[in-house]
């Protein structure tokens, strides 16, 4: 961070009345948006840094305010410079769920207040939840995203590379799946639902007593995608019992929804979701110089080859054995080194 940063930073919260205010940085993001806590006193709060050039504030404004307007417990925005890329946030405190799964707290009770969330977000009316002007998770979008896995990964695993024909034919594959990803309802999707951006906010009842982080990315898409988000997490095991009770409690809320056409949506939107991931993991180590998420690489390729046995996967499947054998299913080398 520059100096000039810093003293923009000192100016938003004198501004805000958070002078002369104590600064302690907070957990590193998968971004070029760095938060720091901010003491005054008793007084705690949370700044985020978002240089505009970098990133834009407004879709984390604009989420913030639909979750608090619905009833649900995102933060407070204390005050705001979107030109600048400041906001001053409630500070929700230390206890994300992972903090407190790591430190021997029982999964269930956690997972099933996630679930319960979801569940009430997805039986609001979408014109209700989702805020104008939010984008909508697209085709063009969803391709984009898997092309990271072209894009990143492969480059960094297949010494030879990938000819041209498959590639092309690892884009149809996707387009074919497409619909089927689609046979569940839209909804306010939060797209980074999973344990590190949870927070088990005390002396709050029923689904408000989860705090969420990082929905800065949300758009219009499939009930399925957050639900996948949090059970098949790239940076943590959930246990296959649980995410099965709570895929189970998740559709006992929908007697409408048919559950083979749910678990078809699951099983694509998570193998595209791990194979983007791998393409983001890897990026962030060779354009942003962030190594620590490729230790998650086995797992995703666990995940990966799970949702890959769905019955409608059979293409992808084929396809991922023919042009990455399993001696290529790896954490990427770093090719700094070699």
């Amino acid at each position: 961070m520059t100096g000039n940063r810093t003293h923009m930073i000192e100016d938003f919260l004198a501004s805000a009345g958070w002078a002369g205010a104590d600064h302690a940085t907070l957990a590193e993001d998968a971004s070029f948006r760095r938060y720091e806590r901010v003491t005054r006193g008793a007084e705690r709060a949370v700044l985020m840094d978002a240089p505009p050039d970098r990133e834009d504030v407004a879709p984390f404004l604009l989420i913030a305010r639909a979750l608090r307007e619905n009833g649900y417990s995102a933060p407070a925005i204390l005050a705001e410079d979107p030109a600048h890329g400041f906001l001053l946030l409630e500070d929700f405190g230390d206890d994300t769920f992972t903090r407190l799964l790591d430190s021997g707290v029982a999964a269930a009770g956690l997972y099933r207040l996630a679930i319960d969330l979801l569940v009430d977000i997805h039986s609001r009316n979408p014109a209700q939840i989702i805020p104008q002007g939010i984008a909508t998770y697209d085709d063009d979008l969803f391709m984009t995203e898997v092309g990271l896995f072209l894009d990143w990964y492969l480059p960094a695993v297949l010494p030879d590379g990938l000819m041209v024909d498959a590639a092309q034919e690892f884009r149809s594959i996707w387009l074919r799946l497409l619909p089927g990803m689609r046979n569940v309802p839209d909804t306010l999707v939060l797209r980074d639902f999973h344990v590190d951006n949870l927070i088990h906010l005390k002396g709050r009842e029923g689904v408000a007593a989860c705090g969420l982080l990082d929905f800065q990315d949300a758009v219009k898409g499939p009930v399925t995608y957050d639900v996948i988000s949090l059970l098949e997490d790239a940076r943590r095991d959930v246990p296959d019992d649980l995410a099965t009770r709570m895929r189970e409690r998740y559709l006992s809320d929908f007697p409408q929804q048919d559950p083979a056409e749910f678990e078809r949506s699951c099983a694509i939107l998570g193998a595209q979701r791990h194979c983007k991931v791998l393409g983001i993991f890897t990026r962030l180590r060779d354009r942003d110089g962030k190594n620590g998420y490729l230790r998650h690489v086995p797992r995703l390729w666990r995940l990966l080859e799970r949702a890959a046995g769905h019955p409608a996967m059979t293409e992808l499947r084929a396809w991922l054995d023919e042009h990455v054998p399993a001696d290529r299913r790896i954490v990427p080398p770093d090719r700094k080194a070699s």
